[in-house]
């Protein structure tokens, strides 16, 4: 089930449930995916595109949340958390930083990338192995770190 079709579901089972703060997460993706569609002009959204749209929620929702946090608002901190964790759901499996570096290294050495020089052609590579499984941030220190070790 692709993940349009998922949402859906989900937004009737939610409906169901009387579960509004589900619902309007739900909602709020089913959004998005709809501006991309009328963006791209398509009839359904790819993985790829899907899962960075949600991505880039979660990411939303997990900074205000760390605003909120710091700023003393418990409640509404706890309402992004709360968000951010049902995205969360959506999402595939984070991957670890030692099964993340054996990737960066697999795929180093696939490229035959072996100093910083390197780095922008090492990038591109491992960002479309790991698209969706680790963050961008952390894969770059993962890069960094391989190529200052060879």
């Amino acid at each position: 089930m692709d993940l349009q079709h998922r949402i859906d579901a989900d937004i009737k089972a939610a409906m169901l449930a009387r579960d509004k703060d589900r619902l309007n997460v739900l909602r709020a993706i089913k959004s998005a995916l709809l501006m991309e569609l009328t963006k791209e002009g398509t009839s359904e959204v790819s993985e790829e595109t899907g899962l960075r749209i949600l991505q880039k929620l979660h990411k939303q929702r997990a900074e205000a949340a760390a605003i909120y946090h710091q700023q003393g608002r418990a409640d509404l901190a706890a309402e992004d958390d709360a968000q951010a964790k049902i995205i969360e759901a959506y999402l595939p499996a984070r991957m670890g930083e030692a099964e993340m570096k054996a990737v960066v290294k697999e795929t180093l050495a696939s490229i035959g990338a072996s100093s910083m020089a390197d780095m922008g052609k090492a990038m591109k590579a491992v960002n479309e192995k790991l698209a969706g499984k680790a963050d961008g941030k952390a894969i770059a220190v993962a890069v960094k770190e391989v190529l200052s070790e060879s």
